[in-house]
């Protein structure tokens, strides 16, 4: 199974979990990007693509609200500002060595069983950050998530995110300082256009309370609630993610995996054109 982006439009099912979910029908689609165009035109701060797909990627995850889409197109601009020394001009071979040579970040090639995509962190003795810094981590995690939302399938049913903590030790701790724990939460919590369902934390030994320690005073309400830690019971992981989705590794029935992000870097490439877009949005240079 080769690995894509999948940009179809969504199918039957997927349109009545947006109907249930997301607010999503004809009239409140047609309406909310009116609106959001309009809120847009009259703003001379920001700098956004106008087309209806580009809008829907905001709408989605604000349930067609359009202030609330438009206040989160400001969060993306702002975020995008403050860390511009990290993600200004950002394109995917600025990371080619990360994403061919380490296995930090992986994505399944199957979605779980709600037909959600899952994000793969190795964490753990995978990880060595003399490779790859932390700030290399974010920027892996950036352009991951710029191509997870042009896939209409994964706006509407979203991101279930796997960390695996196996074998931590202080080297990997020491790396992942308040700073970047403050630049991923803020990212994830308010200027990323995607729904995050669940974040599992699995395999991590008692030396992962230091790591917990750091991130905790960063975490809302809403992304805590949906957090999940296993240790080493897959059949804990498997009451959320049912293990006919999963690979060996998780306890699942699929095969171990036999790839890594190397295999999906191409997919990253081929959509270059996409990113080197995504870069010139934000904040209006003056």
């Amino acid at each position: 199974m080769a690995f894509r982006l999948e940009e179809d439009p969504i199918g039957p099912e997927t349109q009545a979990l947006a109907l249930s979910e997301l607010r999503e029908t004809e009239e409140n689609k047609k309406n909310g990007i009116e609106a959001l165009r309009k809120l847009l035109e009259g703003d001379k701060t920001l700098f956004f693509n106008t087309e209806d797909d580009f809008l829907v990627i905001f709408l989605r995850p604000c349930k067609f609200y359009p202030d609330s889409a438009f206040a989160l197109m400001k969060r993306v601009a702002e975020f995008k500002e403050k860390n511009a020394a990290l993600l200004e001009n950002l394109m995917p071979q600025d990371e080619r060595a990360a994403f061919i040579e380490s296995n930090v970040v992986n994505v399944l090639k199957g979605r779980d069983h709600k037909g959600r995509r899952v994000l793969l962190v190795n964490a753990g003795k995978s990880w060595d950050p003399s490779k790859v810094s932390a700030d290399q981590l974010f920027r892996i995690f950036y352009l991951i998530h710029e191509a997870a939302m042009r896939e209409p399938e994964t706006q509407v049913r979203g991101v279930v995110v796997i960390m695996d903590f196996d074998g931590l030790t202080m080297k990997q701790v020491l790396a992942l300082s308040p700073t970047f724990s403050m630049r991923l939460l803020t990212f994830i919590q308010d200027a990323m256009p995607l729904r995050l369902k669940e974040v599992h934390i699995v395999k991590q030994p008692f030396i992962f309370n230091m790591v917990w320690k750091i991130f905790t005073p960063f975490i809302r309400e809403k992304l805590n609630s949906r957090m999940y830690f296993h240790g080493s019971k897959m059949a804990s992981l498997h009451k959320h993610l049912d293990p006919s989705h999963l690979p060996e590794n998780y306890g699942g029935k699929l095969p171990a995996i036999d790839y890594t992000s190397a295999d999906w870097y191409p997919v990253i490439i081929e959509n270059e054109d996409k990113v080197k877009e995504w870069n010139s949005y934000g904040l209006r240079k003056n």
